[in-house]
């Protein structure tokens, strides 16, 4: 005889829809039990005593479970999680098997469990038990969307492949998705996700389809005010700076509707009440209408308005570090000003800005971390309303642990060395704020994601730890340069490595692929075109010594140039002009006026040698001049945090770079030069009549005008060689200035504004200005080379150097003093780590003169225009501008108009 039981959960088809996909809990479903006898020969044989009651179990031993079924789990693992043991007394039907099938049903793996009865064998009972698996995920596949946001859905859902396909999968990711586009406007987005199983022979696998019907943007058509009779509907809308009405002119906020932030907007319509004094002023009831006709939003705020107050008397209590009177100095509000809530919230803490000067920074910044600040309102008669700043001053705290985390690279003195939170001394925000930001300016960090976290925070022992977690990004770069420049294409390849570390040269082990981690900088770069080449290595260690923040530079180049002819696009290697550049600097972080300043120092050689190198650019072809100069300059930066993209702070810098002056004591009478006998013109060879008839013989002295002459006297000076002992070793001075502003605006919206000045000098006037060293002004501001010290200044809207003076051959001639102010409005689009981007619009406005007698800042190219910036660690800054020139360039007639400036490897 065998007995047959049958405890199963119910199955539904794969065919069904997925939101059923779940339903095989067994608290959920009936426990169907079938007993049949089955008797081995004919059903007259049946005794009566061998059949079980329907609802009476019968106690077995556990001889055996046999797990059957498409399973990819070991047979022995199911079982056990089943809670069933060989050898166990059991009921059967009874508790035991429910509870081996909700144990299994928990784990969230089954879509059906079902026990048999294999066989009795007198007391002893043997169980099979029937698996089939949740369904596994094979592969996803999206309609309805973009290629490019499908990555990114499958990332934020994990919907990987072999992941268990359940109900609650389903439902987030659909939840997800509607949420998501939601919150970009698409307020009827609708997600379909069904499964199709595969034909695997693996497992019980499926195909995932997610349908995303987004429908139409539900967009803003009106936001409406009633009860409002201080503040227009205009005033009102302006406050509610992510809930806008549709409007076709503007740009930066869509009209989409986002619940949460619509409500925070509601707040900020309140604050303007309060900023004019209404200080009961309340929302009274607010609705939201969907024009399902015309997809559109209508949304109604009634207003309640209330009195308007003013200020009384302002009474400070608990407060022993601070006086009154500096406190009043903090607050800066009088008795008998209007009622301004919000102004009183920001002078007491600001959290719009983590440096303000408000009352609780104050406290912060010297140790108060456990201080507590509260304005309370203690009296209100008719519409004035006197206030108490009640202060809880409480014990200083000084900075205990201080650790640092996410550095996996760079080793922690490199970050160590620039913390200003230091254990044991005592707690100052504003020397956190200060180390976030020049964590950030380092380089090999994300800026963005900088997170001081507060620990072990005990205000009993005035202590706290600070865990800083940083997030490393790629700090190597490569930069790769391309323009046309001088007559053809001009190519530049540059290789940065940002925190090498030069101690591990010679440590096999450090190079992945190069030693880096100790913040130092190595740059190697080669420029070429069919005529010019430059090779140059350079180093920098940015704390000289390891005690203290100077940094040290060096740097090594050497360019060769061959003769170009513009026109015919020849180049003639016989007329070559080389630069042998040396130089090496040092710059010290000062303390006072404060440590934002810094001093740098630098001494630089350069030898130019000319080869038969005869062009306009320079009076003589062959010769050498050689420029030794001292450099001294002073800045002040406190932008931050982000380098790439600051959003407030500073930058000023003034620097002079002089020579030696030489006239002084070489005693020689530069004026007079050209009257001495060996700087005549002469000729340098016979020249001949047609007949091959010497007419005039070498030596021959001529005039200013290449005529014979018969004396010296009677000569006119060669040019050549007096500019060849005029600039032998040059002499001059050099000063520059340059104030870079960063203010943010509204939300994310920066302007920064700059303004630049340079001027070139000379000691003595009878020497003059050299031809060196001068500023090219006009274009995209990219170097393509240097030849002789210049200084490519960008303005763009105009071709790149087309606002630089000429001589009266048209050859340009560089300038010697120029200037230059700029107005940017900046908007990031995204700043992670991987990639940095921001659009942009400009204003700009500078010219550049020959000489400073013509100066006049006020006669200006002006333009204006807009573009785009990418910052990747990899490859540095990449851009695209499009500006417009208002004013005509020299030698045209009529405004310059548009002009197109791509931009690769230019510095921030």
């Amino acid at each position: 005889m065998r007995l047959l039981l049958v405890i199963k959960k119910e199955n539904a088809d794969l065919e069904k829809p997925v939101n059923k996909l779940n339903n095989f809990l067994v608290l959920q479903k009936s426990i169907k039990i079938v007993l049949t006898l089955v008797l081995l020969g004919s059903f007259s044989q049946i005794k009566a005593q061998d059949r079980i009651p329907f609802d009476q179990g019968k106690q077995y031993i556990l001889a055996k479970v046999s797990v059957v079924g498409k399973i990819s789990f070991n047979e022995q693992t199911v079982v056990t999680f089943s809670g069933l043991q060989k050898g166990q007394q059991i009921t059967v039907p009874g508790e035991e098997i429910s509870g081996a099938i909700k144990k299994l049903g928990k784990l969230g793996l089954f879509d059906e469990i079902s026990f048999y009865v294999n066989r009795v064998e007198n007391d002893s009972i043997y169980l099979d038990l029937n698996i089939i698996e949740l369904p596994k995920l094979n592969e996803v596949k999206f309609v309805g969307i973009k290629k490019s946001k499908v990555e990114g859905l499958i990332k934020d859902n994990s919907l990987t492949k072999s992941k268990i396909v359940n109900e609650n999968l389903i439902t987030t990711t659909k939840n997800y998705i509607e949420n998501k586009y939601k919150k970009e406007g698409f307020y009827n987005t609708k997600v379909t996700i069904t499964t199709t199983p595969t034909d695997s022979v693996s497992g019980h696998n499926v195909n995932m389809l997610v349908r995303v019907d987004k429908g139409d943007k539900v967009k803003i058509r009106s936001i409406d005010f009633e009860g409002n009779k201080q503040l227009t509907d205009t005033k009102l809308r302006s406050k509610m700076k992510d809930t806008k009405q549709k409007n076709v002119f503007r740009v930066l906020k869509s009209s989409k509707f986002i619940p949460e932030k619509y409500k925070a907007d509601l707040e900020k319509v309140i604050a303007a009440y309060k900023e004019k004094g209404y200080r009961d002023a309340r929302i009274i009831y607010d609705s939201v209408v969907y024009n399902k006709e015309k997809n559109m939003l209508d949304i109604k705020i009634n207003m309640e308005e209330g009195n308007k107050y003013f200020f009384g008397n302002i009474k400070f209590l608990g407060n022993t570090v601070y006086s009154d009177q500096l406190l009043n100095r903090y607050l800066g509000i009088k008795k008998g000003e209007t009622y301004n809530g919000v102004l009183l919230e920001k002078r007491i803490a600001d959290k719009t800005k983590p440096d303000a000067e408000d009352i609780t920074n104050l406290y912060q910044n010297n140790g108060y971390l456990f201080s507590n600040i509260n304005a309370v309102e203690v009296k209100t008669v008719n519409d004035t309303i006197d206030f108490e700043i009640r202060i809880t001053e409480g014990p200083i705290a000084y900075f205990n642990k201080i650790s640092v985390v996410g550095n996996d690279k760079t080793n922690d003195h490199v970050i160590y060395r620039e913390l200003r939170t230091k254990p044991g001394e005592k707690y100052s925000k504003e020397q956190l704020v200060r180390t976030i930001r020049e964590i950030g300016q380092l380089g090999f960090f994300d800026p963005e994601a900088i997170d001081p976290k507060f620990k072990n925070v005990d205000a009993a022992a005035g202590t706290v730890d600070i865990e800083y977690n940083l997030v490393e990004k790629g700090s190597s770069q490569v930069e790769l340069q391309g323009g046309y420049g001088g007559g053809g294409f001009i190519g530049t390849l540059g290789l940065s490595f940002n925190n090498f570390s030069a101690r591990n040269i010679f440590n096999k082990e450090a190079y992945k692929p190069l030693p880096m981690g100790d913040g130092q900088k190595v740059s190697l770069r080669l420029q070429g075109s069919t005529y010019f080449q430059t090779y140059s290595v350079s180093f920098s260690e940015p704390w000289f010594g390891g005690k203290k923040p100077v940094q040290f530079s060096t740097s090594i180049s050497y360019s060769k140039q061959f003769l170009n002819n513009y026109q015919t696009r020849r180049v003639d290697k016989s007329q070559s002009f080389n630069i042998f550049t040396l130089q090496v600097g040092l710059a010290k972080r000062l303390t006072v006026p404060d440590d934002f300043f810094v001093l740098s120092q630098s001494v630089s050689y350069q030898h130019y040698d000319l080869n038969n190198y005869n062009t306009g650019l320079f009076t003589f072809g062959n010769g050498a001049s050689r420029n030794l100069a001292y450099t001294i300059g002073l800045s002040r930066s406190n932008k931050g945090v982000n380098p790439i993209f600051p959003t407030y702070g500073s930058e000023f810098s003034i620097s002079a770079k002089v020579t030696p002056p030489y006239s002084l004591w070489n005693g020689i009478d530069y004026g007079k030069l050209g009257e001495k006998e060996e700087y005549k013109l002469k000729t340098t060879e016979d020249i001949k009549d047609s007949f091959g008839n010497i007419i005039t013989p070498k030596g021959t002295y001529l005039d200013a005008n290449r005529n014979p002459v018969g004396t010296a006297d009677e000569a006119g000076a060669d040019p050549a060689k007096v500019d060849q002992k005029k600039y032998n070793w040059l002499e001059y001075y050099k000063v520059k200035f340059k104030a870079d502003w960063y203010t943010k605006l509204y939300g994310k919206l920066v302007l920064r504004t700059l303004t630049e000045f340079g001027f070139l000098g000379a000691y003595n006037q009878d020497r003059g200005l050299v031809p060196f060293e001068r500023f090219y002004l006009g274009g995209d501001g990219m170097a393509n080379y240097s030849m002789d010290g210049r200084e490519t200044i960008q303005l763009r809207g105009y071709e790149n150097n087309s606002l630089t003076p000429v001589n009266a051959n048209g050859e340009q001639i560089g300038a010697t003093v120029y200037n230059k102010f700029s107005m940017e409005l900046r908007y990031p689009i995204t700043l992670k780590a991987s990639a940095s981007i921001y659009a942009l619009a400009f204003l700009e406005a500078g010219n550049s003169y020959a000489k400073f007698n013509e100066y006049n800042p006020f006669d200006l190219n002006r333009s204006a225009g807009v573009g785009l910036r990418v910052f990747m660690p990899a490859f540095g800054l990449l851009g695209v501008d499009w500006g417009y020139g208002f004013d005509p360039q020299p030698g045209e007639t009529k405004a310059h108009g548009k002009e197109i400036h791509f931009i690769i490897g230019q510095q921030f």
